[in-house]
């Protein structure tokens, strides 16, 4: 049996206007670094938070939507966006950034790291983690 722990982190916040969104990204850089199996969840305005072309120079808070670009180089792979949230919101698969790992195992192919998913089926994988934290 391995040690080590599912860890899945919840973003429900959008991206500014709280530190939720922030402090779970640091959180959850923090985790990976110590070789736990993370993933994210992005549900309700959560989905706002890796949105395609973020400008936040007229809210004066510094834009820090390019660090999820990085999640993949922290072997961060699993992120799964609520269908049901991007559709209660006017937005599609097509409005997210395009967020990407490299697989070691098959020649460092780059492979889609958002995962879509109903809200049943979100339900199941929140089920298998040994440790579910929302933001």
């Amino acid at each position: 049996m391995s040690d080590i722990k599912k860890f899945m982190y919840v973003n429900r916040k959008a991206p500014y206007g709280t530190v939720y969104a922030l402090e779970s990204l640091e959180v959850v850089l923090i985790g990976a670094a110590f070789d736990q199996d993370v993933s994210l969840a992005f549900v309700d305005d959560g989905v706002y938070q890796i949105m395609e072309g973020q400008d936040t120079t007229g809210i004066g808070m510094k834009n820090f939507s390019a660090t999820y670009r990085a999640l993949g180089d922290y072997e961060i792979t699993k992120l799964y966006v609520e269908k049901e949230s991007l559709e209660a919101r006017g937005l599609s698969v097509e409005d997210l950034m395009e967020l990407t790992w490299e697989d070691e195992d098959e020649d460092y192919e780059e492979k889609p790291s958002i995962i879509l998913v109903s809200s049943a089926e979100l339900a199941e994988v929140m089920a298998g983690q040994d440790v579910v934290l929302s933001f």
